[in-house]
């Protein structure tokens, strides 16, 4: 059958390998040149005049990103080779914080907490029983809690060390205003789920190297066609439960763009479709247009003897700090020297923010920088707050959605996107099998 899915994200990749394996024909529509949406390569050049891959925005898995590393494997790449894997570390610059041993789950969160650096014994119990406590209750909690109600009985200290960085950096939401379940379904797998789950697992090469272009290349072996700078202009139903894009009709159509140019998408067919699709088409986009963004920026800087003294680091935030993260690229199959500075929920216009974050690294890293790019992702993620209703994959007969947005189990990740892909892709055969019994 024929699926038309509109995107080359890491969403609209994961389908339409899914849908290849069920052996579908498939056509990928791209708006822009280059594969991988939110999560992509671009070409740079550093301040001594080398030229430099770099990322729109500073990625990382983790070892309970399952489907994604089940993908990567199915397209030919092995993880081992493309990922630098790291047990969880969540410490600053002056050693202190979170650093998980190689130990088998759960023992490994047990050991990092024991021996985290910088804290008292008080400190560590109130983990301990927080987390003994939410492991008791299965990793659930009251509904419309956020992330920092959850977390009164830990201490101060801790909540600066790990919970803080953690909520930030998987749901790009602040503490205070955080979900508390979904934060909990990211604790569960990553630290209590699979082997290995709370593994950092750090790209060592770029984003578009990393799954995009081996995931395009597998599909196209397979019969795919992929329509790189190619915008649909045109989306509407072609009878029965088939749709036309650009002209061209297909059994079952995946939007797998962004939640704002999805939703755009479909606004402009309501006037060609019949009335109960239109409506069904009208409440999802009502359901994207609540949802809030948040940004994220990427402050790229580089000095040619600039090294951390790990791969990653936690930084101290606050209003003149910004960056809760920094990057060694040198220690990842980068040129040395060249740092990311991640700055989740970023608020500040880009000027302020570069400024701000060389004066972070010259304050708490000592080291003089130069800047190479600044990127702002303004719609990076989703605000992922309590009662949040997110659209469903399925929006009308024929015509399903992916995206890190959807209705899931994850935050905005990578691995929330991969998965959305794959379900849209089931949901779209089953829907097929049915139509044709």
């Amino acid at each position: 059958m024929d699926i038309a899915i509109v995107g080359a994200g890491w969403a609209g990749l994961a389908a339409a390998v899914h849908a290849c394996q069920d052996g579908h024909h498939v056509t990928l529509f791209e708006a822009a040149r280059t594969l991988g949406g939110r999560a992509r390569s671009l070409p740079a050049t550093l301040p001594d005049g080398r030229p430099v891959m770099l990322d729109n925005g500073q990625h990382i898995l983790i070892g309970a990103y399952t489907e994604t590393l089940r993908l990567m494997r199915l397209v030919g790449l092995a993880p081992r080779d493309v990922l630098l894997d790291l047990p969880l570390t969540l410490q600053f610059p002056d050693g202190t914080g979170l650093h998980l041993p190689n130990w088998p789950t759960p023992l490994d969160a047990l050991g990092g907490i024991l021996g985290a650096r910088g804290w008292t014994w008080a400190d560590k119990w109130s983990l301990i029983c927080a987390a003994t406590r939410w492991q008791r209750q299965g990793f659930t909690c009251e509904a419309g809690l956020s992330v920092a109600e959850l977390c009164q009985t830990v201490s101060t200290r801790v909540t600066a060390d790990v919970i803080e960085p953690l909520c930030v950096s998987a749901l790009n939401t602040p503490v205070a205003q955080a979900d508390a379940q979904v934060f909990l379904r990211v604790l569960r797998d990553a630290l209590f789920g699979v082997a290995g789950g709370s593994h950092l697992l750090l790209p060592r090469t770029d984003l578009g190297t990393l799954f995009p272009a081996a995931a395009a290349d597998w599909v196209q072996q397979r019969g795919a066609q992929l329509h790189l700078g190619t915008r649909v202009a045109q989306l509407a139903p072609s009878g029965g439960n088939t749709w036309q894009v650009n002209g061209q009709s297909f059994d079952a159509v995946i939007l797998a763009n962004s939640a704002e140019n999805a939703a755009l998408a479909l606004t402009k067919s309501f006037s060609s479709t019949i009335k109960y699709i239109a409506n069904e088409m009208q409440a999802w986009v009502s359901t994207v247009s609540a949802l809030r963004f948040e940004a994220i920026a990427t402050v790229y800087a580089w000095a040619p003897t600039a090294r951390l003294p790990q791969p990653m680091l936690a930084l101290r935030s606050n209003a003149a700090h910004p960056a809760q993260f920094v990057f060694d690229r040198g220690q990842l199959g980068g040129p040395q020297g060249l740092l990311a500075f991640v700055v989740s929920a970023s608020q500040s216009d880009r000027a302020t923010l570069q400024a701000q974050v060389l004066q972070q690294a010259e304050d708490q890293l000592q080291l003089d920088l130069q800047t190479v790019q600044t990127i702002v992702e303004k719609r990076a993620t989703f605000a992922c707050v309590p009662h949040l209703l997110r659209p469903g994959s399925r929006i009308a007969p024929g015509l399903l959605a992916c995206g890190d947005y959807v209705a899931g189990p994850y935050p905005a990740t990578l691995e929330g996107a991969v998965r959305s892909g794959v379900a849209a892709a089931v949901l779209a055969n089953t829907d097929m099998m049915t139509d044709h019994a």
